[in-house]
């Protein structure tokens, strides 16, 4: 499949707290997992027309957008000697990451607030692809969807 590169996306507008809203995931990680939280789908297109629910299903799984929830206690470090790897962590509690599009451990969070679901991923530490400079730069951010 071909991607139209020209073409310009809007940034997503919504805030921080809307993209990940802090909710509980139930879990905490083990070993050298990190747990991370997607980005929230969006309800509505740029032009305000409310997504069906199979379309906000696709972008909840394609969302490569995430903040690092948790991190286990292995994670970054040597297996043999549990010495903390020489380049350091990769991200900390609290950083906005791009994830692997595939794999992990997927569950999904229904939430209080009536909103979208939220889905978190427990991935092994050197699955964290990269770190987001800020989250203006995480805004104008989108997954490839097939």
């Amino acid at each position: 499949m071909a991607f139209d590169l020209s073409q310009k996306e809007d940034p997503d507008l919504r805030s921080e707290a809307e993209c990940f809203p802090d909710i509980d995931p139930g879990i905490e990680v083990a070993g050298d997992r990190v747990l991370v939280q997607l980005r929230r789908e969006k309800a509505k297109s740029k032009g305000g027309i409310i997504l069906v629910d199979e379309t906000r299903q696709t972008l909840r799984f394609n969302e490569t957008v995430a903040k690092v929830r948790q991190i286990g206690p292995l994670a970054y470090k040597s297996p043999d000697t549990l010495e903390p790897w020489i380049e350091g962590p990769w991200c900390k509690e609290g950083d906005l990451v791009r994830t692997i599009k595939y794999g992990g451990d997927r569950f999904v969070v229904s939430p209080d607030d009536e909103g979208s679901p939220v889905v978190f991923i427990t991935i092994q530490a050197r699955e964290i692809i990269s770190r987001i400079k800020s989250f203006d730069h995480a805004q104008k951010m989108k997954a490839f969807v097939d």
